[in-house]
């Protein structure tokens, strides 16, 4: 066994040819000698579940509007009791986070507290989430309405005779800081519902543990699955669509496509062609606004939507047709496991001594209702609002190439938000009184740095921790959605044998059910057609783009997340096997290697 101590932040090496990458981020995300002392003693993980990546100075806006939001809810409006925020420093890179207990003194106090404010909630719930829908609705059409044009040479006349008062340069500055300013609100209303909902869920999670001893964590989240949530309706409208084709007799055209594009224009030519085309397009806003990143979702700026790229959901269509084409069933299979829910759930409640059955059918109510917004706000959240944002920046950017501020619209991406800010101060200045913006001369090196530096970062393999490690992990969402365990830290340190030879994989069991069959290693989406059926897909993570593989995959086994990730929910939605959290099977298991996964103890074992 290794020292028992995970590096220093202090002490992390800069890969080379990144000295400097400090200065690509805002100050107060990085390690500072001010904070030290606290620092250094505190256990910090790598955050591969949102940010698996080297984030781009710009992409940091999203890391910050989930540690303040995040904080805030935990801290100081619903007072959570065992729990505050979860701290950020970003290292070569890359997030590193740390979560904050309560003072145990505290406690008690906030419990009460806590009880008091999430208890309107749980009363409330149903009518907080329909108008929690309407202001985020409102929101995305906010940023949808925002527009980022070149600015004109002279005003328009309307700009005078209409008595507007403002010119197209204020509004360029002003519509930006609107576009920020609504992603930091959009993440208020995030985490209005989502922490009080996992503790309502744990709350369910802990009665089960402490009536039925013996319970395992499966069984007590496969008693809230089989929920019918919008999460999935990308997915369903994909299959949807496929049986479409087959029932209006363009099938064959489907499945001999190239291109959507090419598609399209040939289905032109009958009427049941353009029937399904003008189906497609109906569908595809809002439905195919759905971010390819290779795991959490949104989290990064360079990742197109369904949207963006008709292909992406052809090709899933394609496969359904050709499935439903020999005879196959391409449904989920949710009404099996709503069977199989109360199934699990009458088991355990006849367990119970009558006096406590009331409790149990209250818990596990609570624990049913909140759940759909657990999994749907992602959908809103992660998927409508960043893939918009992300859209909306990207439009931003190219008018300031059409200025000639930079020279690629990526250029942009290698400033931090207030360092466009003040890019667009000095091009409307300038704009305003006929003059030269500073801009693009004083950018241009800065930016040619930062990207040589961005790809040196890139070369870094970074360590799963940094400093002291924990007696033992106990923070309810660190477990159960990052999926890191004190079984998990304890094997990052481990270099035994067995761990070394990547012969045994231990995660989290986070989907019943042993299977075995060829790896697939899928690292992002346009890998995904690779998929055979019966391939065991071994990821970082899965992002709900990734759905339409889940028919066809026998298993999936990812290196991080826990018994309430995406990846362990969506894989009991479609009744797959899967461990997740085993921190490295990516990087040591090999493609076409045979192994066994067991969902149920979260094992993973090479065959051959």
């Amino acid at each position: 066994m290794a020292e028992n101590r995970f590096p220093s932040p202090f002490e992390v090496p800069t890969p080379p040819g990144a000295e400097g990458w400090e200065r690509m981020y805002n100050w107060y995300h990085l390690f500072g000698e001010e904070r030290r002392e606290q620092d250094e003693n505190r256990f910090w993980f790598q955050d591969r579940l949102h940010h698996p990546e080297v984030i781009h100075p710009y992409d940091e806006i999203q890391c910050e509007c989930w540690w303040q939001a995040l904080g805030a809810f935990n801290t100081r409006i619903f007072a959570m009791p065992p729990a505050f925020g979860n701290d950020q420093r970003i290292v070569n890179g890359r997030l590193y986070v740390s979560p904050i207990s309560a003072p145990p003194e505290q406690v008690a106090a906030r419990a009460e507290e806590f009880a008091r404010r999430a208890g309107h909630y749980y009363e409330n719930w149903d009518e907080i989430y329909t108008k929690w829908k309407q202001k985020v609705v409102a929101a995305h059409q906010r940023i949808r309405a925002l527009r980022f044009d070149p600015l004109p040479d002279l005003e328009p006349e309307e700009t005078v005779f209409s008595h507007l008062g403002h010119s197209a340069g204020y509004r360029l500055i002003r519509d930006f800081d609107i576009l920020v300013q609504t992603m930091y609100e959009t993440y208020q209303y995030h985490f209005e519902m989502l922490n009080v909902g996992y503790a309502a869920y744990l709350t369910f999670f802990g009665f089960c543990k402490k009536a039925f001893p013996d319970i395992s964590d499966q069984s007590i989240a496969r008693m809230i699955g089989g929920l019918h949530v919008d999460l999935y309706r990308p997915d369903d409208e994909l299959k949807r669509l496929a049986k479409e084709a087959v029932r209006l007799g363009i099938d064959a055209e489907v499945l001999t496509s190239q291109d959507a594009q090419t598609l399209f224009a040939q289905l032109a030519g009958s009427q049941a062609g353009r029937e399904w085309v003008a189906d497609w397009e109906a569908t595809s806003d809002p439905w195919f606004l759905v971010n390819t990143d290779p795991g959490h979702p949104g989290g990064y700026h360079v990742y197109d939507t369904w949207l963006d790229d008709p292909n992406i959901p052809l090709t899933s269509v394609r496969d359904y047709v050709a499935r439903l084409k020999a005879g196959q069933v391409i449904d989920r299979p949710t009404e099996r496991l709503l069977a199989e829910r109360e199934r699990i759930t009458k088991e355990y409640r006849d367990l119970l001594v009558p006096e406590d059955r009331l409790s149990f059918d209250e818990v596990v109510e609570l624990a049913r209702t909140v759940f759909v917004y657990i999994e749907e706000h992602a959908l809103y959240i992660e998927h409508w609002m960043w893939a918009t944002f992300w859209a909306k920046s990207k439009e931003l950017s190219r008018t300031l190439v059409a200025h000639g501020i930079f020279d690629d619209p990526e250029d942009m991406f290698f400033l931090r938000r207030y360092e466009v800010s003040e890019t667009l101060y000095d091009l409307v200045a300038a704009w305003s009184v006929g003059g030269v913006a500073r801009s693009r001369d004083y950018w241009r090196p800065v930016i040619a740095e930062r990207r040589r530096i961005f790809q040196a970062l890139q070369e870094w393999e970074p360590v799963p921790a940094l400093g002291p490690t924990p007696e033992a992990v106990t923070e309810p969402l660190t477990v159960m959605l990052w999926g890191i365990t004190t079984e998990t830290v304890n094997e990052w340190l481990d270099d035994s044998d067995d761990t070394r030879s990547g012969r045994v994989f231990r995660g989290v069991a986070g989907s019943p059910g042993v299977v075995e069959g060829p790896v697939r290693i899928i690292r992002q989406l346009s890998q995904l057609d690779s998929i055979q059926q019966g391939d065991i897909m071994v990821c970082p993570a899965t992002s709900p783009s990734w759905a339409p593989v889940f028919s066809k995959i026998a298993a999936t086994v990812s290196d991080v997340g826990g018994i309430m990730s995406h990846t362990a929910i969506v894989c009991r939605e479609y009744g797959l096997p899967a461990v997740v959290g085993t921190g490295h099977a990516v990087a040591k298991l090999k493609g076409g290697q045979r192994v066994r996964v067991d969902g149920d103890t979260g094992v993973v074992t090479v065959l051959d």
